[in-house]
Formats: structure tokens, C-alpha cells, sequence
């Protein structure tokens, strides 16, 4: 049957096939759609949004430890959240097959780095597949799983924003049937040191079998009729952008492409290209992970291309253009005039910047009105911001926030600042955000005693990435006054423009108090509460 998917779709309708038991994922875009596609077509299959991407990393792996596959998903940064289990997880092994799918988001349309997942991969020990297009998606996640089972490891599936955000017709099969329970029963799954000693050890041996099955992938395709050929090494999705300039170039293009879906690196394949072409440029979305390991395989003295000398971008995505470019820079044709323009798509002229903006009727707005009109007060004030739609109150009218670094550090930003004698040290922050991974930081400034005014803005749901559960719900007071905020000192208000004297005067007397505050500003999302009263 054919169908018309997102790459997220093709990887969630792939993992439904391969006899997925359970999706566990904290939303990220551009990962979010995988998960919901789960929800709304197999609702047999165990699946709940997460608090974080550890918890969900963890969940997993139990659920592997249980025998069954498990899916779990995140974009890039939430590696950095899941990191300690996803790297231990190379430890212990895997009994049911655990697909790790990291969607990583050159250019930052949505995110705040541009960090390559693959490195995680390469520093854990854990091979990766990085499909090229919509149909290889599908079909590799059940790779993934059978490869994950056969090898006893998890598979890291890294997919970038352009992949998992287009569309494409996609062939899919039968769906398989799930796993029977069959806990694991060895004693490698505990890693106290003299165990997770042997477990390394094993590790480590399965490496050269990892090496092979990427060999066995690698794929190489020469084009034109010269001796002499430039060698590419496309990976993932570059591949797409560098078939498209040879098929433009046609009978003019002389290069060699090999095509990597599978790391580690096959190191044989590229020395044999190396061997064979005159120089190579090596194209990859991301950061320059494979240019920096080919630079190891070659001669010191043989011309590689890429993004560390500027032949493509050092930043951004990938795109049909920068490739195109980069291939006629390094030679591919010798007659590209009259086959590939010098830019598809010309600029655009005259065009206001158009930022996002909170939407009109917002809570988040009333919230920043209040908190702004209040610090002015303060010519010291400072309100530390974290990750959510309420980051957009750092831009104009409201331009309120003095830092957004990562998940949760809005809490902590401002523990340290007081801690460093700034008053008053305000932190924002949201509902979702708060259960994600700032608890802890509240719990470590209740403990210090610290002289702090916390805002959760609670919209009920998290509203960046589209509505999904948010984890805290219905129950921050509780949570607040279980990590020790003072009962007195913890209140929820309702943020609409009739009560703003009433919140700040609120807000005025919590900064005046010497020590943890918490205040909760509580109204539905815009966009949820339209989607409610459509129902």
C-alpha cells in the first residue's frame, strides 16, 4: 500500500510494522509527529508523552529489558537530557530491539544549537542509520530493530528537519506482531563496576561486526566518462541534494558517489574512493563528523572538500543550491553553463522579517505585562527565561528576559545570580518545561534558602510543539509545596487584564520576601481552548 507520509510518519508507521510495543518521547520539533502518528494509529501501543527524554530514554530500555521493542524519541538537544542512560545503554545491552531516534534541526529553525547526534553515537559506541528519503525512513527503522536485536545494542536513527518534515509516497508492508515477555535474565543489566567492566569488554568486540554491516550498506555509483573523477561521500539526506545536481549536470558529470546510511564510518569503502578519485567532498547535514574522520583515513596531502575549508557552508542546513555549488567549485563538470543555475530560487526583495509572536489573547502576555511593569520598579531587576513559547516574551513589546539557555535553567540562572547578590532575580518559566527539568532547580533553591521569585506559567498544556499532555497538570501546587515552598508563599492567579493590579501587587510582595516564592499563573492555552470549543 502506498501512502503519503512525513518522514516522522514513515518512521512511526515503520515502528508500527516492526511490532512495535511502546513509543516513549518528550516533544521536540522536529520529532514531535512521530509520536502523535503512533497515538492516533495504533492506540493498541503503550504510549504516553514523557516528563523528559531520560525518563523516556529509560522507560525503554525496561521495556527492552522486558524482552519487547520499544521506540523513543526526542530532537537533538534532548540527547544532552538522556545522555546518562543513553550512553550506559551501550553497557548493558539490549534484549528486545530499542530504537533511539535523535531529529536534529540544522539552521535552528526551532532550537537553540545546532548539535550533530551523531557524535553521541560515535562516543557511546552505538552504531547509527541516517536514512536518505521518506521510503528508506520506513524501511530502516525495521532494520533498526532487527539489527538492534541481532547485535544486542540500540540503534540511534538520525534523521535532520528536511527529512522528517516532507512528504513523499511511501510503499509499506504487513504489520509484524509484537514480541512475546521474556525478561532478560543475565546479570549484565547491573553495572556495578566489575560487571560493567566485562560489559565494556563485550562492547568493544562487537565493534568490528558493526564496522562490517557497514560495509555492507555502503554504496557507490560512478557518473561520467573521465579519468579522472571527483570522489563524494553523500550521508543521509545529502545524498538527495547531490543526485539532483548530477541528473542536471548529465553526461558532463564525472564524480563517484558513495552513499552512507550506516555508521560507523566504512572506512574500506572510503579509502577505496579515495583511491580512485582525484580529491573528495564530502557532504553531510550536520556538523563535520565524517570530513573530519575521512581526514584520518587519506593522505595528509589529498584535497578533501567540505565544510571545514568552505566549500559548503560551515552553519545551516544543507541545500540543493550550497551542494550544487560546492560540486561545480571542486570540478564535477566541465560544461555546467547550460545545465545548473547559479541559484534556483532567487532572493526575495523587499520583504519585512516577520518574528513569532505570543498569540493574541495569550496568558503569557498578561504575565509579562505585569512582570514588566513591577521590575521596572527594580533598576537592578533581571528575569531569567527558559525554553517554551513564552521565550518569545525576550522579543518586543515585551523584550523581558535577560537569558534562555537550555530546559529548566531559568530556575537555576536565577539561584546563582541571587546567590550572587543580584536583587530581585525572577525566573519564568512554563508548565511542561517546569516538570521537564525544573523541579530539581527549584528543590536546590528551597534548600539554599535561596531569594528568588519563580513564575510557572501553566497554560495547561505544552503549547510550543502543539498541545501535548503537559506532565504537571492540575498538580504544581502540590508539587511546589512537596519540594518545600512555603504555603504562604505559593499562589495562583489568573492571568487576564482585569487582574493585573491584583498580580502585581503579588508579585511586588513575593520579591520582597527573603527567600523562595512561587507564583502560578494559570489559563489555557489559545490554541487548545479553540481546539476544545471546536469539539
Amino acid at each position: 500500500m502506498k501512502k503519503l507520509l512525513l518522514g516522522d510518519e514513515a518512521i512511526a508507521q515503520g515502528a508500527i510494522d516492526a511490532g512495535l510495543s511502546g513509543v516513549y518521547a518528550y516533544p521536540g520539533t522536529p520529532s514531535t509527529e512521530i509520536t502523535e502518528y503512533i497515538q492516533n494509529n495504533a492506540p493498541a501501543i503503550r504510549s504516553r508523552w514523557c516528563t523528559n527524554e531520560k525518563t523516556a530514554m529509560e522507560a525503554a530500555l525496561g521495556m527492552s529489558y522486558a524482552g519487547k521493542r520499544a521506540l523513543v524519541c526526542m530532537k537533538h538537544v534532548g540527547m544532552n537530557v538522556c545522555a546518562d542512560a543513553f550512553v550506559n545503554s551501550a553497557i548493558t545491552g539490549v534484549n528486545g530491539g530499542l530504537v533511539v531516534l535523535a531529529a536534529d534541526d540544522p539552521s535552528m529553525h526551532s532550537s537553540q544549537n545546532e548539535q550533530d547526534s551523531r557524535f553521541y553515537a560515535q562516543f557511546a559506541l552505538i552504531p547509527v542509520f541516517e536514512p536518505s528519503n521518506q521510503q528508506q525512513a520506513y524501511d530502516m527503522v525495521q532494520k533498526a530493530f532487527d539489527f538492534s536485536e541481532k547485535i544486542g545494542l540500540p540503534v540511534l536513527l538520525r534523521v535532520v528537519t528536511r527529512l522528517a518534515h516532507s512528504r513523499a509516497a511511501v510503499e509499506t508492508g504487513k504489520s509484524g506482531s509484537q514480541n512475546t515477555l521474556n525478561p532478560a535474565s543475565d546479570r549484565g543489566w547491573v553495572l556495578l563496576p566489575a560487571i560493567a567492566k566485562r560489559q565494556y569488554v563485550k562492547l568493544i568486540e562487537k565493534q568490528p561486526a558493526l564496522q562490517e554491516a557497514s560495509e555492507a550498506t555502503a554504496s557507490c555509483q560512478t557518473y561520467g566518462d573521465s579519468s579522472k573523477f571527483l570522489g563524494i561521500i553523500a550521508c543521509g539526506i545529502g545524498y538527495n541534494y547531490v543526485m539532483e545536481s548530477v541528473a542536471a549536470m548529465g553526461k558532463s558529470a564525472n564524480c563517484s558517489v558513495l552513499r552512507i546510511n550506516q555508521y560507523p564510518l566504512p572506512e574500506t569503502a572510503i579509502k577505496e574512493l579515495a583511491a580512485k578519485s582525484s580529491a573528495l567532498l564530502v557532504v553531510e547535514d550536520g556538523q563535520p563528523i565524517v570530513e573530519q574522520s575521512v581526514k584520518a583515513y587519506v593522505n595528509t596531502d589529498y584535497k578533501i572538500y567540505g565544510r571545514l575549508n568552505g566549500v559548503l557552508p560551515r552553519t545551516g542546513e544543507l541545500t540543493p543550491d550550497s551542494v550544487a555549488s560546492a560540486m561545480v567549485n571542486c570540478g564535477v563538470s566541465s560544461d555546467i553553463s547550460s545545465t545548473l543555475p547559479s541559484q534556483v530560487y532567487e532572493t526575495a526583495q523587499n520583504l519585512q522579517p516577520r518574528p513569532p509572536q505570543l498569540c493574541p489573547g495569550c496568558g503569557h502576555r498578561d504575565v509579562y505585562a505585569a512582570l514588566n511593569k513591577v521590575a521596572a520598579e527594580y533598576p537592578t531587576a533581571r528575569i531569567f527565561g527558559d525554553i517554551g513559547c513564552y521565550t518569545l516574551g525576550a522579543l518586543p513589546p515585551f523584550s523581558a528576559l535577560a537569558s534562555c539557555v537550555d530546559m529548566g535553567a531559568s530556575i537555576t540562572m536565577a539561584k546563582g545570580a541571587a546567590d550572587a547578590g543580584l536583587f530581585p532575580a525572577i525566573a519564568v518559566i512554563g508548565d511542561s518545561t517546569f516538570t521537564h527539568s525544573g523541579m530539581t532547580g527549584l528543590l536546590d533553591a528551597v534548600n539554599d534558602k535561596s531569594n528568588i521569585t519563580v513564575i510557572i506559567s501553566d497554560n495547561l498544556t505544552t503549547a510550543m510543539t502543539g498541545g501535548q499532555q503537559s506532565a504537571g497538570t492540575s498538580k504544581f501546587e502540590a508539587i511546589c509545596a512537596g519540594l518545600g515552598v512555603e504555603k504562604e508563599h505559593l499562589h495562583v492567579v489568573v492571568p487576564l487584564p482585569a487582574n493585573l493590579p491584583e498580580i502585581e501587587k503579588i508579585i511586588r510582595k513575593e520579591i520582597e520576601y527573603k527567600g523562595v516564592s512561587v507564583i502560578i499563573p494559570r489559563r489555557e492555552c489559545m490554541q487548545t481552548l479553540k481546539r476544545h470549543s471546536k469539539k
